[in-house]
């Protein structure tokens, strides 16, 4: 007889399709994998890009869209999700309701607005959906700087004695914690703080110069909700979770690609 209460822990991803590979469902794949989770994907929209930025969205129709997630979750049990790139305000209420439905656990959301390269990753009148409807059902949101600023109307730097009130705001929004990411912050070290009602916790690690550094929110986010289906506590799994990104950071340069063009600034995978 088989043993259901020791399983392979499963996490759901939610995102765009890369076809460069280094973000939306395809880095979240490889990192569930790589942290010994079993990664199931239902994509939002396809998108054309590389290694310059995003070019073109094309968001999946709601009837896939809802026919992909109730498929495999009539099937499969969850243990965590992370959502990243939403598009529309139509998949943001299938999501909603599914997750209800669902009672899906430990839900991390990566509040994807724009690309690095400024391309609209999300629908304007979607952004008040995912707050005011999404925001609540999440146990995590991992905005970086620029995205905080965009959902509270601010212009913050990013300076660590910003971050309570970063925080605080995205608490009067819906957000349960809210994990202010110091990626693109101007601080010596890459720290990220954990901002809960209870207080806030920081994680650092040293900048790394490179220019692998495609996909690193979708990274995290994926790794943090891997670590949640594990049982971990939130604390420990972004801790884990950034010490892992600083290792992939690390030894990223040893990923080569072939361009046609050596010469331009890349954004490049990160494994």
């Amino acid at each position: 007889m088989r043993d259901f209460e020791h399983h392979t822990p499963t996490v759901l991803t939610i995102a765009g399709f890369d076809p460069y590979g280094g973000a939306g469902i395809q880095i979240d794949s490889k990192t569930i994998h790589a942290l010994g989770a079993y990664a199931l994907t239902v994509t939002t929209a396809i998108t054309a890009q590389n290694s310059q930025g995003v070019t073109a969205v094309e968001a999946v129709s709601p009837e896939i869209f809802k026919l992909q997630l109730e498929t495999l979750l009539q099937d499969v049990k969850v243990d965590a999700v992370k959502i990243g790139m939403l598009a529309n305000a139509s998949l943001i209420d299938i999501v909603i309701d599914v997750l209800k439905r669902y009672a899906l656990p430990n839900i991390v959301l990566d509040p994807v607005l724009l690309s690095t390269s400024g391309k609209a990753l999300l629908e304007k009148d979607a952004i008040e959906v995912m707050v005011q409807r999404l925001f609540p059902l999440c146990r995590l949101i991992t905005p970086n700087l620029d995205e905080s600023n965009m959902l509270l109307g601010t212009n913050y730097d990013g300076q660590m004695n910003q971050s309570v009130v970063m925080g605080k705001g995205l608490f009067k929004l819906g957000a349960d914690a809210v994990l202010l990411k110091g990626g693109h912050t101007s601080e010596a070290e890459a720290i990220d703080c954990l901002v809960e009602p209870s207080g806030v916790a920081c994680f650092s690690t040293p900048r790394v110069e490179t220019t692998h550094t495609h996909g690193t929110g979708c990274l995290l986010s994926s790794a943090i909700a891997t670590h949640l289906a594990k049982k971990l506590t939130l604390k420990s799994s972004i801790d884990l979770s950034k010490k892992f990104l600083y290792e992939k950071l690390q030894a990223s340069s040893d990923l080569h690609l072939q361009y046609h063009h050596q010469d331009m600034c890349k954004k490049e995978p990160i494994f």
